[in-house]
């Protein structure tokens, strides 16, 4: 069976290959380091020479995975999701989605802890995004009131608020079996994936 090229394709790919290249060289520890987001890297509180420019830790730590668990989940999720966002949105809207949840999920973790010094790693920030799009994309707003717009904001806060209780449930979980959770980058990607799902559909369809 050929396999399409879509762009969730090879961000799934990519992601995969760099997960595969640094355990097999025993270097995922080294990875987290160098390539992870550390909010106190951005704060200017730390220092380390070797490491990816800070301000490009946000990609690159999407390409870091704590293990095989963590990689398959979050590739299941970006496969499953990305690839029906991207029907919708089409491949430039799919990367702009991934590219600016990476950088909304950093900014969140960095605003609730700028000094910490623990690196985030992982692409479920970015996903967070794609998984925010495709909500709104293939869920039907209930017509609370007359207005659609309005209908749609409803339906965008209630899947948000949801969201944000549903992370907040597993981070707690998580936390009880000794995971630590970065959940302010799970919530500020499905933020941005909420807030620009709306302009990328208008902006595909703009013509029709």
């Amino acid at each position: 069976m050929r396999i399409p090229r879509t762009a969730t394709i090879v961000i799934a790919a990519v992601t995969a290959l760099a997960w595969l290249l640094a355990a097999a060289i025993g270097a995922t520890d080294t990875a987290a380091a160098l390539w992870g987001f550390i909010p106190a890297r951005l704060s200017g509180y730390l220092e380390l020479s070797a490491a990816m420019p800070a301000f490009l830790t946000p990609l690159s730590s999407t390409l870091v995975h704590g293990g095989l668990l963590h990689l398959a989940f979050n590739l299941l999720m970006l496969v499953w999701c990305g690839t029906a966002v991207e029907r919708v949105l089409g491949r430039g809207a799919l990367l702009l989605l991934y590219g600016v949840g990476a950088y909304t999920a950093a900014m969140a973790q960095w605003a609730v802890d700028p000094m910490s010094v623990v690196p985030m790693i992982g692409a479920s920030g970015a996903i967070s995004a794609v998984i925010g799009a495709f909500a709104l994309s293939f869920g039907e707003a209930k017509p609370i009131t007359r207005s659609p717009r309005l209908n749609r904001l409803i339906n965008a806060a209630w899947l948000l608020a949801a969201w944000v209780v549903l992370q907040m449930m597993v981070g707690f979980l998580a936390g009880g079996q000794g995971v630590l959770l970065a959940t302010p980058a799970h919530v500020g990607g499905f933020l941005a994936g909420l807030l620009l799902q709306r302009p990328l559909l208008l902006w595909r369809y703009r013509s029709a």
